[in-house]
C-alpha cells in the first residue's frame, strides 16, 4: 500500500494488479529495484480479470511424480492419475485451437518456462493444488483421472491468487497504489521515462527508468467491441473487471507502438443470462460460466441445436463458444440435461441458490418455461436421442466417441435425454479478455512499427498479442501472465 512517504519516483512503474502485473513486479523487486504498481482500482475492486478467473493455469509436466513440491498436499493423490502434460501436447494445442495463428517464438517461451515459472512463484509464497472440481472426474473405485491437460490451478482460485501476490508484493516492499489510473505515457529523448496517473489527489507525473503495461485488453469497452469484435459484442456480458478498457493500448500506441495479435476475436464463453448481477461479480467470480455443457445439449430460443457440444474437451472449447451464443436469436441459449446428466454436472457451477435454471418433469413443461416452441424441443431431443451410436460407452474421462449423427452431429458423450425431471440453464455470451494488444518481443519489449525496441516500455499479460487466436486453450492466460510477466520484471 502507498504510505505518505511514498516517491513519485521509482526505479520500474508496473501498471496493473493482476497476475501478470504482479508476477513482473516481483520479478523487478527481487532483483533489487524499487518498484511501484499502480491499480486503477480500488482496493476493494483490484485484481484485474485474474481475481475473476478460477486459477487454473496450463504447464508442461510428467504427471503427479513430477508436480510434487509444487502443489499442495491432498489425501486423494494416492488415489489420482494425472496423465503428463508434454511440450509437443501443449504447443499441438496451441496450433489447434488459434488455427496455427500463434506466434511460434512466444509459444516456444510459454511453454518452456512455465513449470519453472510456477515453482518459482511458489518459492515466493504462491501457492498451487490440483483441480479436482473441474478437471478430473470420480471414478466408480473411488480414484480420480484428470483430462485435457489442465491439471494446476491456484489454491483458493482467482481470489486466493490475489490474495498471494499481494501478501508477497508487501513482503518484497512493492509499493501497491490503489485508484490510481494511468493516462499517458512520458517519453524523454526516444525513450518512456514516465507516466501520467489520475491519483486521488489529483493528476501527477511518476518517473521511472522502465514502465512494464499489465492493464489488461479492451473487453469493458463497448466502443471498442463494436468497432473491433463487430455488430452485436456491445451487448456481451463482461465477466471480469470492469476497468480494462483499453486506455494503455492507446497510450502505447499513441507513442509508436505497434498493435499486435488478432483484434478481432476474443476469449468469450456460455454465461448465467438472467441470474442478476451477472457482470463483474465479485462474490459468484468465475461461477456463473456454465462448463458441462459437452455433457448435455444446447438449443437456441427456436428449440434447435446449432453447434457440436461434444466436439472436444470443454479446455479446448469453452472459449469460442460465447460468441456461437451471442449469434443465436436474442443471443440466448440453454443448455437442456435430464436427471441422470445432471448428477455430473460442476457443483460450483450448477449447484449455487438463486442461479438461472428451470426444471420439469418432461419436456413439454420445460419448453412452456423457458419461452421455446415444444415441438422443436421435442423434436430436436428425439433426433438427438435416435442417432446415438451405443456401440461405445459413455465416459466423460475420455474423448469416448460417442457420437449422435443428428445435425450437427455430436461427437463424443451423447446421453440420451429422456429420464425427468429436465433442467434448462440460460446461458448468453460473456466476454472474458481480447486478443489483440501490443507486439513485443519475447520478453516483453514493446516492438514500434520499424520493428525497433521502445526503449523503456515493456508489456505483458492479456496486453500482449500474438499467443491467442478465435480460441484458446484453458489455462493458458494466467501461464502467459506469469511467463512474460516474469521476463519483462527481470529487465525493466
Amino acid at each position: 500500500m502507498r504510505t505518505q512517504e511514498s516517491k513519485d519516483t521509482a526505479q520500474v512503474v508496473v501498471v496493473g494488479g493482476g497476475n501478470a502485473g504482479f508476477t513482473a513486479a516481483h520479478a523487478a523487486a527481487v532483483r533489487g529495484r524499487e518498484v511501484i504498481l499502480l491499480e486503477k482500482a480500488e482496493k476493494d475492486m483490484a485484481g484485474g480479470n485474474s481475481f475473476y478467473t478460477a486459477g487454473a493455469t496450463r504447464i508442461v509436466h510428467g504427471g503427479l511424480k513430477d508436480l510434487q513440491g509444487l502443489i499442495e498436499p491432498d489425501e486423494r493423490h494416492l488415489r489420482t492419475v494425472v496423465p503428463a502434460y508434454s511440450a509437443e501436447e501443449y504447443a499441438a494445442d496451441l496450433e489447434k485451437v488459434t488455427q496455427g495463428r500463434n506466434d511460434p517464438e512466444l509459444t516456444e517461451v510459454l511453454i518452456a518456462e512455465s513449470q519453472s515459472t510456477l515453482r518459482w512463484l511458489n518459492s515466493l509464497g504462491l501457492k498451487y493444488r490440483l483441480m479436482y472440481e473441474r478437471q478430473a472426474y470420480e471414478r466408480p473405485d473411488g480414484s480420480y483421472l484428470f483430462w485435457g491437460g489442465l491439471h494446476v490451478g491456484n489454491v483458493g482460485g482467482g481470489e486466493g491468487l490475489i490474495e498471494d501476490h499481494v501478501r508477497v508484493a508487501g513482503e518484497l516492499g512493492i509499493d501497491v497504489r490503489y485508484g490510481h489510473s494511468a493516462k499517458r505515457l512520458l517519453v524523454q529523448e526516444g525513450r518512456v521515462s514516465g507516466i501520467i496517473v489520475d491519483t486521488p489527489e489529483g493528476e501527477k507525473t511518476i518517473l521511472a527508468e522502465s514502465v512494464v503495461l499489465t492493464a489488461g485488453g479492451f473487453e469493458a469497452n463497448p466502443e471498442w467491441r463494436q468497432k473491433h469484435l463487430g455488430e452485436g459484442w456491445e451487448n456481451a456480458k463482461v465477466r471480469g473487471t470492469p476497468y480494462n478498457t483499453g486506455d494503455m493500448i492507446a497510450a502505447a500506441l499513441e507513442i509508436g507502438a505497434t498493435p499486435g495479435g488478432d483484434w478481432s476475436t476474443c476469449h468469450s464463453v456460455q454465461w448465467d443470462a438472467f441470474t442478476d448481477q451477472n457482470e463483474s461479480n465479485r462474490e459468484l467470480t468465475n461461477r456463473l460460466t456454465r462448463q458441462s455443457y459437452p455433457l448435455g445439449i444446447i438449443v437456441n430460443t427456436e428449440g434447435r441445436r446449432f453447434l457440436d457440444e461434444g466436439a472436444d474437451f470443454r479446455n479446448y472449447t469453452y472459449a469460442k463458444y460465447g460468441k456461437e451464443i451471442l449469434k443465436q436469436p436474442g443471443s440466448i441459449a440453454y443448455q437442456i440435461f435430464d436427471s441422470a446428466l445432471r448428477l455430473l454436472l460442476r457443483t460450483e457451477e450448477y449447484d449455487m441458490p438463486g442461479i438461472s435454471v428451470e426444471i420439469a418433469d418432461t419436456l413439454e413443461e420445460l419448453a412452456v418455461k423457458i419461452g421455446v416452441d415444444p415441438e422443436n424441443l421435442e423434436k430436436t431431443v428425439t433426433d438427438f436421442n435416435t442417432s446415438i451410436d451405443r456401440s461405445n460407452p459413455f465416459d466423460p474421462t475420455i474423448k469416448d466417441g460417442r457420437v449422435a449423427n443428428t445435425e450437427p452431429v455430436k461427437s463424443n458423450w451423447s446421453a440420451p435425454i429422456e429420464t425427468g425431471p429436465f433442467y434448462a440453464y440460460g446461458v448468453t455470451c460473456g466476454i472474458t479478455f481480447t486478443f489483440g494488444g501490443v507486439k513485443t518481443d519475447t520478453y516483453g519489449r514493446v516492438l514500434n512499427a520499424e520493428g525497433g525496441h521502445i526503449q523503456g516500455l515493456f508489456a505483458a499479460g492479456e496486453m500482449l498479442g500474438g499467443l491467442f487466436s478465435d480460441n484458446y486453450p484453458g489455462g493458458t492466460g494466467l501461464a502467459a501472465g506469469c511467463v512474460f510477466g516474469r521476463r519483462a520484471g527481470s529487465l525493466a
